[in-house]
């Protein structure tokens, strides 16, 4: 849970609004989210949590990221609001870079909520119709619809229609973040592998949600 919300926080204040971008084999400019590069670790946590301890403890997890997203838009607000001490030039840079609009808090929030319960859901899902088999398809597969969910609702809701951020680059934004987002899941699969086996080990559980309530405002545990 520390690790999720960590790397949670840290995406959406270092990387979200920056775009960046890689230059292809003829020359043209790819661009791409720089948060792109690290969010995706969030991802492969939350397979990681339902995968070993099931649809309802990840359901914990999330609400602890989405609660700790509001305090992170509500104290940036309180702190940018704050009159500047006299003699303190630095205002303006802190305003551009921790004064994120309401539509980007909203977006990012809603986004966060989307993405994450749908990948959650749908790998407990896949859990159960492989009957526990091929973790790397219900990673995988989870983590299509997510991030796919993620990428199409945050940009598009934040940044739409603002100066910077013409129609063009918002959606090849949009299509490279659930592109590399897709391929960082695949590329550690391994070590998603070898950390699950560890923790079943350890824990000594295999969770099947096979009568849990997949309500994200569900209590239900596991059978």
């Amino acid at each position: 849970m520390a690790a999720f919300v960590a790397i949670l926080l840290l995406s959406n204040i270092i990387g979200a609004s920056k775009p960046s971008y890689i230059t292809l084999p003829g020359g043209e400019q790819w661009s791409f989210g720089a948060g792109v590069l690290f969010f995706p670790v969030s991802y492969i946590i939350g397979d990681v949590l339902t995968e070993v301890y099931g649809y309802a403890r990840a359901r914990r997890v999330i609400w602890a990221g989405f609660a700790a997203l509001i305090f992170m838009a509500f104290m940036s607000w309180v702190v940018v609001s704050l009159p500047p001490a006299a003699g303190w030039d630095g205002q303006a840079a802190y305003e551009k870079v921790f004064g994120n609009t309401w539509r980007i808090v909203a977006a990012s929030m809603t986004a966060f909520w989307a993405g994450e319960f749908a990948n959650s859901f749908v790998l407990a899902k896949m859990k159960l119709w492989t009957k526990g088999k091929h973790l790397w398809t219900r990673t995988i597969g989870s983590t299509v619809v997510g991030q796919g969910l993620d990428s199409v609702i945050f940009y598009p809701l934040a940044f739409y229609g603002l100066a910077g951020w013409p129609p063009e680059l918002l959606w090849q934004v949009v299509l490279s973040q659930w592109a590399i987002k897709t391929g960082w899941e695949a590329l550690l699969t391994p070590v998603t592998y070898i950390v699950v086996g560890w923790l079943k080990r350890r824990e000594g559980v295999e969770i099947f949600d096979s009568d849990t309530d997949f309500s994200p405002f569900g209590r239900a545990q596991k059978s």
